[in-house]
This record gives C-alpha cells, structure tokens and sequence, in this order.
C-alpha cells in the first residue's frame, strides 16, 4: 500500500512511491509524512520562487551586471547593535569538524573520529539514491539513540566506541534538487516531486529533534547552496514553523550557512540577518564556490577563465576577498566562521602521499587559523589531529576567536570577481577534468557520494568544476600551454582516451557516465548542475 499524508490545505498530499524496504516504515511513519506535506503546503511555492529569482540573477550577471553590495539592505550592514544567536550546546568548539556520507560505517567512523563536529551529509558526498536517503536517515536516527551497529560484507563489526562524539550537523540537499521518490500534490491538483530540502530536513527534524535536546544538543543543520538572503529567510521561516509544530522553543534550532556561491558572497550580512535567531556562523564552501564563479561568468570573456583546476587556490585574489570578509562578517555579528576543506588525503597505504597530504593540509589549515577561522573541514580521520594542531596552535584553550574583528579588511565587490591568476590551461589540467569527472559520475550512479581519485577526495562540487572549466574553455575558444585548441572533438578525444583506460567490469556505469558528461560539458546549453539530469535520467536505486 503506498503511505500518503495530507496536509492542512484541501488536496495537498505527499505520496510515498519509493519502495518500502526492511525498516523505512520507521522513517516514513504516518506522522512524519504528514509533517512533510505541512511544510510542502507552507514552502513549496516560495521555493519555485527563490529558484525563479536564481535564474534572473544569473542571467544578468551573464549579461554584464556585475554583483554589487545590495543598496536595499545597506541599512542591516550599517547597523552595528544586532547579534546573531550564535552557537548552541555542543557547539561552542568547533575548531575541526569531519564531513562524510550517512551511510552506516561512515556514521560510526565519524563518531569515532574525534572531531568535534560531524557534518553528517546528506547532499554533496552522498549520491542520493533512494536507499541512501532513507537508510541515511535510519543511520542517523540509531546513531541518535546510542543504538548503531554495522557489520561489513567480509564480517568485520563496527560499533561507536567514543566516550566523546561529535556534535552531528545534518545537511539536507539544496533548494535546486527534488525527491524524485516522494510526490507533492499541491492545492491546485498538480503532482509534482518533493523538495529534497523539505525531505530531507523534514524527516531528520521531525524524528531526532526532541530527541537530540534530550540528548543535551539540538536540532543543528549545515543549509547548502543559498544564493540570497531571500533563501536565508526562508529556512528561517522552516525553521520556526518545526519549532512551533513540535513546541520547542524559538531559537533551539541552529543552522550554518554555507557561502559557496557567488551571489551569497555579496550578502553575508543580510544571510546572517534574517537567519538571526537560528544562526551559528558561516561557513567557506570553496569547491562550489569556484563552480558558482564559472558557472555565473562562463560567457563573459577571456578574462574570466580560470586555469587548471589545481591552481586555482585559497591564495588567488578572488578566493582570498571572499574567505576574508567571511571571516570579518561573521565576528562583526558574533557568529562562527568555519574553513573549507582541502582535498588532499592520506593514503595508509603509501607512506609518501600520506606525508604529502598531511603536509599540504597543514598549511592550508595554518593559514585559515591566521586568518581568524573558528574552526575546519577535514574529510578523513587521521587527518584531525593535522588539524587541531593548527588551530591549537592559535586558539589555545580558548573555544574560537570570534574576538579578532579583522577591522583591517576592507573588501571591494571588484575584489570578489577579481580572477586574474595569470596562470596556463595546461593538457594535464584538461585530461585531468575529463578523467575526474567522468570517474566521480560513474561513482555517483552507483551510488557512491563521496570518492577518493587520485589521492584527492571528490564530491559533486568538485566534479562540478571539472565539467564546467571544460565547457567554459571550449566556448571561449582556449588553448593549452602546448598550442592545442581546446574542441569538442578534442574533448571527445578524451573521453575515448579515459574510457579506454579504467578498468571496466560487468555492471559499471563508465558508458552512462560519459553521456552524462557530455550533456553537461559538450552541449551548447549549460545545465545548471550536472546532478539535475542525472538524477532524473540515469540515478537508479
């Protein structure tokens, strides 16, 4: 029997089409498909839109209008009484903090890693089959009440050990993506699919929230891809309806803001504003935030092309004004801000990249220390205590340094689009995007979020950069270091040439992935993300 629920508004029902398997009946309870169609019946026309007015901001600035500092909100900026709600219990420290995936071992490696935050994700590291959204629920809601266990095809047992686990911060996917599983019939009659925010959100707030208060924390969310403070406004608004739903107090949610893409950069301020009485900090998204700066200028010129993906650093000028007035605003307004994560991972398995790696995170993690960061990313354990030493070496005993005001930055809105590296598009640094790409999408579609290629660990932001720098390079006529023009026909060279070369096996997804490729790096349109289509086509369960 498929579950529905209705919501307050004649005619508005959230329909289950997903199969059913052993336990979801525990997540999809009637309760909380019910909890789903309110929150669809209350937000799901203003998430249309919040994306409507993503479309209209990016056609301008493809148009020549170049993101400025909004006059209409000069007025929050120039108002130096107000705070935001700052950090909840369990999250006064947050000097390093592991990212991964939901599923049931990644669950129970992240809370054993000690770090001091888990960022338990539901969107960029996990390929959002309709198992891993379910199951990752499941794993989250046992890991909530001390109830985790998992024991591997090969028969080795995991259990969470840790006297002391991370505090969890869930991250539902983006306002763009939809829940192809779960359908929406809104008052008008139309059957549409779910917001994979409201999914998402919904299922972890409604069953762990009193819960994790119990627990001694609260519900904490990490929100993705907002471009506007419109978008911030409403999550805002989410989030006090939940707390009114299920009676727990105004302010007991906490969310961080990720800034990771261009538009947002430009309305910290405004962000942290309306979000003011839920907000924790800010965070440093920079694999999606350099995807957003060639997403929004990919047809604005030479000047705008950015060279191989590699040496497109935390250093460059455009990177290097965002991350500082990040860190400006956020102690202006008493809020964390958190650095980004560097891709570089150990191996245990070669004692050289591993030496490398801890020695390329090392400086990335000092730098961010200096700078006046609370706190870090890291996606692999034994890269914490890399970490932590860095930002032990500033912070002390001390939780954070939201004291150090950096009233010495001064950014420009030239600063944020300045993107001048003066570096070459090289053959390795094309190669190197197709092999990537195509290798993380074949990943994906088996349902694999979050993938180590080539001693580097990659997500949907990164294979994100990967396609778009191609597409960009082709449509501005580049060509590499060596004299070669960057084509299509070049391109496809490639993709033969990365097809020929992995090791292919009964079941793969290698041909599927290269279509996918090329619709999203070879066609004359630029579809706004690669996981759009790929979702809806080629994602099977």
């Amino acid at each position: 029997m498929t579950p529905t629920a209705t919501g307050t508004a004649p005619a508005s029902t959230i329909t289950i089409t997903g199969p059913i398997r052993d336990r979801y009946e525990e997540i999809l309870t009637p309760a909380a498909i019910a909890f789903l169609a309110e929150l669809h019946v209350r937000f799901a026309g203003r998430r249309h839109d919040r994306l409507a007015d993503r479309m209209r901001r990016r056609f301008e600035i493809g148009n020549g209008h170049d993101p400025q500092f909004r006059s209409d909100t000069a007025h929050i900026r120039e108002d130096a009484e107000w705070q935001v709600a700052g950090a909840g219990p369990g999250l006064e420290d947050r000097r390093v903090e592991i990212t991964g995936p939901t599923d049931p071992k990644m669950t129970i490696n992240a809370l054993n890693s000690g770090a001091k935050v888990w960022l338990a994700d539901q969107e960029d590291a996990t390929s959002p089959t309709w198992r891993n959204v379910i199951e990752g629920q499941l794993s989250l809601f046992d890991a909530i009440r001390g109830q985790l266990s998992y024991t591997s095809p090969e028969g080795k047992e995991y259990r969470v050990t840790a006297e002391q686990t991370p505090t969890i911060v869930m991250r539902p996917r983006g306002w763009h993506l939809v829940e192809k599983h779960i359908r929406y019939t809104d008052r008008a009659g139309r059957d549409l699919a779910a917001s994979g925010s409201l999914v998402d959100y919904g299922l972890y707030f409604f069953h762990n929230a009193q819960r994790l208060i119990d627990n001694g924390v609260g519900p904490y969310f990490y929100l993705p891809k907002i471009e506007s403070a419109e978008e911030a406004k409403l999550w805002d608004d989410v989030f006090t309806f939940s707390e009114n739903h299920l009676g727990i107090p105004h302010g007991t949610i906490r969310a961080t803001v990720l800034i990771e893409t261009l538009p947002a950069a430009f309305e910290m301020e405004e962000i942290l504003f309306e979000l003011r009485d839920h907000i924790a900090g800010l965070n440093a998204g920079r694999w999606d935030y350099i995807f957003s700066m060639i997403k929004n200028y990919r047809g604005r010129g030479a000047r705008f092309v950015l060279p191989d993906r590699s040496q497109v650093t935390m250093t460059v000028p455009f990177m290097r004004a965002y991350t500082e007035l990040l860190v400006k605003t956020c102690h202006k307004r008493g809020a964390f801000a958190i650095g980004g994560m560097s891709a570089f991972i150990p191996n245990r398995r070669d004692p050289e990249v591993t030496a490398q790696a801890f020695e390329k995170v090392a400086a990335d993690k000092k730098r961010e220390a200096g700078d006046g960061f609370d706190g870090t990313w890291v996606a692999h354990p034994d890269l914490i205590p890399v970490a932590q030493a860095e930002f032990d070496a500033v912070l002390g005993e001390r939780p954070n340094q939201i004291d150090r005001q950096r009233p010495e930055v001064n950014v420009q809105a030239s600063q944020l689009i300045d993107v001048h590296i003066g570096l070459p598009v090289t053959a390795a640094g094309v190669y190197g995007n197709v092999s990537v790409a195509i290798r993380y999408i074949e990943a994906w579609l088996r349902g694999l979020g979050a993938v180590a290629i080539d001693n580097l660990m990659e997500d949907a932001a990164t294979a994100e950069i990967s396609r778009s720098q191609v597409w960009q390079w082709i449509h501005q006529d580049r060509t590499t270091d060596d004299g070669t023009r960057i084509t299509r026909e070049y391109i496809e060279g490639l993709i033969a040439q990365v097809l020929a070369e992995v090791p292919r096996q009964d079941g793969d997804r290698f041909d599927d992935a290269a279509a996918i490729f090329r619709d999203v790096a070879l066609g004359e349109d630029f579809p706004t993300f690669l996981t759009l289509g790929a979702y809806a086509d080629y994602l099977t369960d």
